[in-house]
């Protein structure tokens, strides 16, 4: 043998064993009892504001609207505001208000609007807003491409001729595609992006439940990332097998697609994290059968239990602790924040229900160099969580953009409010 073949299977043991402490790290399903631990918002006094690090200032951009959930810019500085809300039924709300889920949830009727907010003075925040488009059903992504808008309600994916510098859309739209909803619809958010060249569009679709509880069969076209061509041809399955993607954005140097994932819960206080990865095209991910890579899902009986599909399951690049709920995702491209943050990515963490101790209620960031992750998740934006022993918060952060001027946009959804983080003296 020679001499070098040693090292060679030396080096290969290391390799795979830090392959399996990578897989193996997290607990054992159920090594604490699952928790319903509802967090209390008790919303922002007048005075008070997210906190963060040194040399930025945070301001309440504007407030007064209903719930929230998601932002865009479109090119002539206009933001948009996507305000919609989980549906609550009668019997629902009443469950809601007896464990506690009303404190941290809004339970009012899903306003279904777009806003449109509009800075005519150039002073970093909006003096005009109209609303841009209404009777829409759960609208959450947005996107302007070659003279058109498009929607991602819940159940569809809609299209509207749009002219620079409108303050409302008055002509009526065209569904050019159907989105999977159906009864059960825990994960309704529908978020999407183009590349760079405009020629297609990336739709996130989360899961209609938390492992298939409901019967696979339910989750037909679910928990995925489809890619299809701008008229809504084309389709295709671009990923698989992730529970609840929502966040996507594209790593500024390498142009691939990243996204957040929210994971299952019902494991217990540490199963499992929430993740931020690279998406690879054709990758599936785990849901339902397993979780970060191939730990495979308890709950899932034998007979359905897909096991050659667990043994491609993708380990995701980034961890982002246990329900934290991570939603928001938006690269940092502009040179006005400190070089650390250049080419990095904000994660904004909508927080915990299913923790005995509250995680999330934060916006994190993760350090990036040549288009890699170079550093593990930092906390960038805080003060939301008020008194942790009685699970109070001031609000949720949801979405997160990069705007023109380099400063961040953060939806609060539950305080009703959009934050500004900047520079600015």
């Amino acid at each position: 043998m020679p001499v070098y073949a040693p090292k060679l299977v030396l080096l290969f043991s290391v390799l795979l064993s830090a392959t399996v402490v990578a897989q193996d790290t997290l607990p054992p399903p159920y090594a604490t009892r699952s928790a319903m631990n509802f967090s209390n918002v008790i919303g922002w006094q007048e005075n008070n504001t997210p906190i963060a690090p040194a040399g930025f200032k945070v301001s309440r951009y504007a407030d007064a609207f209903q719930n929230p959930r998601w932002l865009y810019q479109l090119p002539n500085g206009d933001v948009l505001v996507a305000e919609s809300n989980t549906p609550h039924g009668f019997l629902e709300k009443i469950g809601a208000a007896i464990v506690g889920a009303n404190k941290s949830n809004d339970m009012r009727k899903s306003a279904d609007r777009i806003t449109l907010l509009r800075d005519t003075n150039q002073d970093g925040f909006p003096d005009q807003r109209t609303i841009f488009l209404d009777n829409l059903h759960l609208p959450f992504g947005m996107l302007l491409l070659k003279g058109n808008f498009y929607v991602a309600n819940t159940d569809g994916l809609w299209i509207y001729p749009y002219t620079e510098g409108q303050l409302m859309i008055t002509q009526p739209g065209k569904k050019i595609l159907d989105l999977p909803a159906g009864k059960h619809n825990r994960h309704w958010t529908r978020n999407i992006i183009t590349n760079k060249e405009g020629t297609k569009i990336y739709i996130a679709i989360g899961s209609g439940s938390n492992v298939g509880e409901k019967g696979l069969e339910e989750e037909k076209d679910k928990a995925r990332i489809w890619e299809i061509n701008p008229d809504g041809t084309g389709l295709k399955v671009y990923a698989s097998g992730l529970r609840n993607p929502v966040g996507m954005d594209w790593e500024p140097q390498s142009q691939t697609l990243w996204v957040t994932v929210n994971e299952r819960d019902g494991l217990g206080d540490n199963l499992v994290p929430d993740y931020f990865t690279a998406v690879k095209e054709g990758g599936f991910y785990g849901w339902p059968y397993s979780y970060f890579g191939q730990h495979p899902e308890p709950r899932i009986k034998e007979d359905e239990m897909d096991s050659e599909l667990v043994k491609k399951a993708i380990i995701p690049d980034i961890s982002l602790g246990p329900h934290t709920a991570s939603l928001g995702l938006a690269y940092y491209t502009h040179n006005k924040f400190p070089e650390k943050y250049r080419g990095g990515a904000f994660i904004a963490q909508h927080g915990s229900w299913n923790r005995s101790k509250l995680s999330g209620y934060a916006v994190v960031f993760v350090p990036f160099r040549n288009g890699k992750p170079s550093g593990q998740p930092e906390k960038f934006l805080t003060g939301f969580i008020v008194d942790p022993e009685k699970d109070e918060v001031r609000g949720r952060p949801t979405g997160i953009i990069v705007l023109q001027d380099g400063s961040l946009l953060l939806t609060d959804d539950t305080s009703d409010t959009i934050w500004r983080i900047s520079t600015d003296s």
